[in-house]
């Protein structure tokens, strides 16, 4: 697995990603292909919070701890993962469809142009890859996002975005495929 260290208010010790580095990898058995982790170490108003990301093959796992020790924050933290991974993978693998986790990872997709008018203060670029609504519905769930952009499957792999709704529930919002000049 790849590690990136990221420091947010504080400077961690070699012990402490070693001690990291160990312990996340254990969860490596659980995939079939390496994956990238990205570890976040931060104090905030005296407490000590480890974030972990995980990208494998398309899919994204993430846990924020909260504790009083770094070390404790980094146990929770891959136990919060390793659940994720193991409910999330019987789930996917079952329901939805066949392989899901061992697909192959379509290009980054490239944000447009910026406009002079409007600040971008964040620019994110990832891969768009055909999913189902409930597929993408639990990868933003599993992001703990408001809303996921993915080609849905369902559409002729039409632009699409799931979002959460005020109200409860989710919303879908699809690519009609009308190109109006």
């Amino acid at each position: 697995m790849k590690f990136t260290f990221t420091e947010k208010r504080m400077d961690s010790s070699e012990e402490l990603r070693a001690y990291a580095m160990k312990k996340i990898g254990k969860l490596d058995r659980l995939f079939k292909n390496e994956g990238e982790a990205y570890v976040t170490f931060s104090i905030e108003r005296g407490r000590h919070k480890a974030e972990i990301t995980i990208h494998n093959n398309g899919m994204f796992y993430r846990a924020s701890e909260l504790t009083n020790d770094m070390y404790a924050s980094v146990d929770s933290g891959v136990a919060a993962i390793e659940r994720q991974i193991r409910r999330n993978k019987t789930r996917l693998e079952k329901k939805l469809r066949e392989g899901v986790l061992e697909k192959e990872v379509l290009p980054a997709y490239e944000p447009a142009e910026e406009a002079e008018e409007f600040k971008i203060v964040r620019s994110k670029r990832f891969s768009i890859k055909p999913m189902s609504a409930e597929e993408a519905i639990l990868q933003m769930n599993l992001l703990d996002h408001e809303f996921f952009v993915f080609k849905n499957m369902d559409a002729d792999d039409a632009f699409s975005v799931v979002y959460k709704r005020k109200q409860g529930g989710y919303g879908l919002i699809c690519d009609d495929g009308l190109n109006e000049d």
